[in-house]
């Protein structure tokens, strides 16, 4: 298992923020894992372009892959996402006492 570490966040958001992205994400997730072939004949992009969206992915360490034989497999890397929004959920709650403190300030005045 690879460790996270929160320069990676940034290339998580990165990578979900296209929804290309995401999807293939989805469909990876739904069959366990995929080729970028198979994946190619599901979504409106090119095997190519498949190809080079899956490749964002394992740099932000979302998907993994596995060759066998001639094909590469990719499956989806959970602890990723669960640390991503586990780091999300602290930013919110960080901002909500935040926030908090300067409600109180205000109606103090």
């Amino acid at each position: 298992m690879e460790t996270t570490d929160s320069s990676n966040f940034e290339n998580v958001l990165i990578a979900l923020a296209d929804p290309t992205r995401r999807e293939l994400l989805d469909l990876i997730a739904l069959r366990g894992q995929a080729t970028a072939t198979t994946l190619a004949t599901t979504v409106t992009v090119s095997r190519q372009a498949v190809v080079k969206h899956l490749t964002i992915l394992k740099d932000a360490r979302l998907v993994s892959s596995d060759r066998v034989g001639r094909e590469v497999r990719y499956k989806v890397c959970p602890h990723q996402l669960s640390s991503t929004a586990e780091w999300m959920a602290n930013l919110a709650t960080d901002w909500d006492r935040k926030l908090d403190w300067i409600k109180r300030i205000a109606e103090d005045e």
